[in-house]
């Protein structure tokens, strides 16, 4: 099967299940698509459990897909990029430090706590796993994945500062997540010994500030061209090309793509909105991207339901699967503690604020790319998967639909 029709057939598929769910479900367009190709997913699995010669071509594309690939390397870069696009700059200023802390210190904290907490746990389930490969494990379910939270957000109302921090924390913990699970991916194939501290602090600091500088200057350029001309259509081509060729210039330098691009959609959403473009061209970029982000967030969300076809079901992974879960949510609420309190230690209702950061904080897509990155080339990466598929199903089918009950009482 060529491309053109493996991208025909999830599109079609991904319009149909949205027609289902906003004519039936009437859930959020991320959770209702996905929990219908879960159920999609599921019924393949069973159909080829007991009649294996059934199709056996759907079953041969299923597994040869990239999701993996598919995720960081293409759709990544339109999302991160969408989502920035909309934050204003000003209240994103009032809450910097919190969202800086959140993004860095706060996944760091949660990666080892996950870690930690897994060396000892797998063991009782009789896996002997090494703390290099649980710390990778703690570095990919670690970040808040910016499509789940912003495709939720989106459905209820949200208080303005709690909405910033959310979606500003996740936009930019999200390429800090990435930075850190390559470099101990790095250090889990090289071993430890060859790594040190300050091969860890370079590398880290060559993928967040590479990003961000580059992130800046191609924001920057764009802002410039859009500034010289007057014509909605080059303008929205151009916007289109800093997400692409500034994706690719940084994955090329080793850089973060994903905050290069989240700091170029900042600055043409606010910069370039307020100086560079008229109100038509504005209403252009703003309504491109947004049937870009609407259409990229139902593809990939149909894939994640579709995943579960990929994913072995043994008794054994399920139940520490559920017991990761409750470890998971437990260290994102270790992790935000110090930087909530310290920045929001006068809120009447900061407990219940942190319990919203704590729910708020979902998983999505990309943490299973991260985890099908694996591919057998590190041990007990089949559970690794299992354990993050669960986590990331949990956070936007229970945490998803049922946040919208703390938001009220916020």
């Amino acid at each position: 099967m060529n491309v053109f029709a493996i991208i025909s057939i999830i599109i079609s598929l991904s319009s149909l299940l949205s027609f289902i769910n906003h004519k039936w479900l009437k859930l959020p367009v991320t959770i209702g698509v996905m929990v219908l190709s879960l159920t999609i997913g599921l019924s393949l699995k069973a159909i080829f459990h007991f009649y294996p010669d059934i199709a056996p071509e759907i079953k041969t594309q299923l597994n040869e897909f990239d999701f993996s690939s598919f995720v960081l390397d293409i759709i990544l870069c339109f999302l991160l990029f969408a989502g920035a696009l909309h934050i204003k700059l000003k209240e994103l200023k009032i809450a910097r430090l919190t969202v800086l802390s959140y993004a860095t210190i706060g996944v760091l904290i949660s990666t080892f706590l996950i870690a930690t907490a897994g060396y000892f746990v797998f063991p009782i389930f009789g896996y002997e796993i090494n703390y290099i490969v649980c710390l990778l494990f703690g570095a990919l379910i670690s970040p808040t994945d910016p499509i789940a939270v912003i495709g939720i957000l989106k459905k209820y109302s949200v208080p303005k500062k709690l909405e910033v921090e959310v979606v500003g924390e996740s936009l930019f913990n999200d390429g800090v997540g990435v930075v850190v699970f390559t470099i101990i991916y790095s250090l889990a194939q090289t071993g430890i010994d060859s790594f040190t501290f300050l091969n860890f602090a370079h590398v880290f600091s060559l993928e967040v500030f590479g990003g961000l500088g580059i992130g800046l200057i191609i924001g920057y350029i764009g802002f410039l061209l859009m500034k010289a001309i007057d014509h909605y259509q080059t303008e929205v081509l151009i916007s289109l090309a800093l997400v692409m060729g500034g994706y690719q210039i940084a994955n090329t330098i080793h850089a973060s793509g994903p905050l290069a691009m989240v700091v170029a959609g900042l600055i043409i959403g606010n910069k370039g909105k307020e100086k560079a473009m008229s109100d038509i061209t504005a209403e252009y970029v703003d309504k491109f991207w947004e049937l870009i982000d609407e259409i990229c967030n139902t593809i990939l969300f149909v894939l994640i339901g579709l995943q579960v076809f990929l994913i072995p079901l043994k008794t054994g992974y399920i139940l520490i699967s559920l017991f990761f879960i409750v470890i998971v949510l437990c260290s994102r609420f270790i992790s935000l503690v110090p930087t909530f309190l310290l920045f929001n230690r006068k809120d009447p209702k900061k407990l219940l604020g942190l319990s919203i950061l704590t729910w708020g904080g979902l998983r999505g897509g990309i943490s299973i790319a991260l985890a099908l990155s694996l591919n057998k080339k590190v041990e007990h990466s089949q559970l690794i998967l299992v354990i993050t598929y669960a986590i990331v199903l949990f956070s936007l089918v229970v945490q998803g639909l049922s946040i919208k009950n703390l938001l009220k009482k916020y």
